[in-house]
């Protein structure tokens, strides 16, 4: 149908019928529906999720290469001994990457001055970065970071939604005329203070933090607008390196049953709030509906402005996962709101044969959820 806009023709008694204006676009191996309003012209402009597509498309092409399609496979190995081979495998395959985007980032180093990060929740964001400046720092490369958060405006100067909330995640809750000025003279080799921010009081520190880039030393800055090209306009795009996170868990149950990625991260969340954070499911599944609106707002939209992608997924991770799970899911009680969701994750979770953790590397991505990281501080 190419490009074609439709209308839903429909009776009018019909639900159908209230189905707005949509696109059915042909994409790789199907389509895209698209609901996104239109213009005065006829036609919305769109970004084809090609980097997505094509990252998705190389897992699916490993999986392939290990003959696994389905979680029943998965568990297979697990139960005839052979779960060392598989995370051996799926760890070894994430290094890999980590050191070929290295590799990439040295090889444009002449134009590159700042590394860019984002991605939606419980993507392993933290262990990436530690990884990636390892791999960087063989290269002879030293990643400074450099925190957006700490570019906070104070608490009353704070933009709010339309609830009369402060909108932490709204991109003008950053002081960003400071911010761009900062990274500039940080590009051009100047000495800056850095702010500092006190989350405590809501306000910024009368301390602050004295950074000046050497030749041997790269920007990394880690945030949910990194990828944002309001964050930064007046900077030339060539001076950047971006890099775009998210766990794209792609096993399915079996033919007609797919697991949401959105549901792994949360899984993933919840695990590390109960375990490290002092936070109970019900306030884990509480704060989920923002953390989502968060990243449709700011980050999903902008994946694509990335120069690579990386799917931090492990096709193992649920079956470890889950002894960690269930214990954080029964703390939540039968009059609890979220009780239905404690059932749905508990029945997705039974596909998954419980695998020992012990053996899972010290720098796995997986080590930020259930602990034990060699990177936790």
């Amino acid at each position: 149908v190419g490009n074609t806009i439709i209308k839903a023709l429909y009776p009018a008694n019909n639900r159908s019928s209230k189905i707005d204006n949509f696109r059915l676009i042909p994409f790789s191996s199907g389509f895209i529906i698209d609901f996104t309003e239109i213009n005065k012209e006829g036609v919305k402009p769109f970004t084809l999720p090609q980097k997505l597509a094509e990252t998705y498309d190389k897992t699916r092409k490993w999986l392939d290469n290990l003959e696994l399609e389905f979680v029943p496979d998965v568990n297979k190995y697990i139960a005839s001994g052979h779960s060392m081979e598989l995370l051996s495998i799926a760890e070894a395959l994430q290094e890999k990457e980590i050191s070929d985007i290295a590799d990439t980032i040295i090889q444009q180093r002449r134009a590159v001055q700042v590394i860019l990060i984002s991605g939606p929740s419980s993507s392993g964001k933290t262990t990436f970065m530690r990884r990636l400046s390892t791999q960087l720092r063989v290269n002879g490369l030293k990643p400074i970071p450099l925190s957006l958060d700490n570019y906070f405006l104070n608490r009353e100067q704070t933009p709010r939604d339309k609830d009369g909330k402060y909108d932490f995640d709204a991109l003008q809750a950053l002081d960003l005329k400071l911010m761009q000025q900062q990274i500039k003279d940080l590009i051009k080799g100047e000495t800056v203070e850095t702010p500092i921010f006190d989350f405590v009081s809501g306000c910024r520190s009368h301390k602050t933090k004295t950074m000046q880039l050497k030749p041997d030393e790269i920007l990394l800055i880690e945030g949910i607008h990194a990828l944002n090209p309001s964050l930064l306009p007046n900077i030339s795009r060539n001076l950047f390196f971006k890099i775009y996170i998210s766990a794209l868990f792609e096993l399915n149950i079996d033919i007609m049953n797919r697991i949401p990625t959105t549901e792994v991260r949360m899984i993933r969340r919840m695990v590390r709030d109960d375990r490290f954070r002092g936070l109970n499911p019900d306030t884990t599944f509480n704060q989920w509906d923002n953390v989502r609106k968060g990243e449709i707002k700011s980050v999903f939209k902008y994946q694509e402005e990335c120069d690579v992608m990386f799917n931090s997924s492990l096709l193992y991770e649920l079956n470890v996962l889950r002894p960690f799970a269930e214990a954080s899911l029964e703390k939540v009680s039968k009059d609890s709101p979220h009780y239905a969701t404690k059932e749905r994750l508990m029945n997705l979770l039974s596909f998954f044969k419980p695998m020992d953790s012990a053996k899972i590397p010290f720098n796995s991505i997986l080590r930020e959820f259930i602990g034990g990281s060699i990177y936790s501080d």
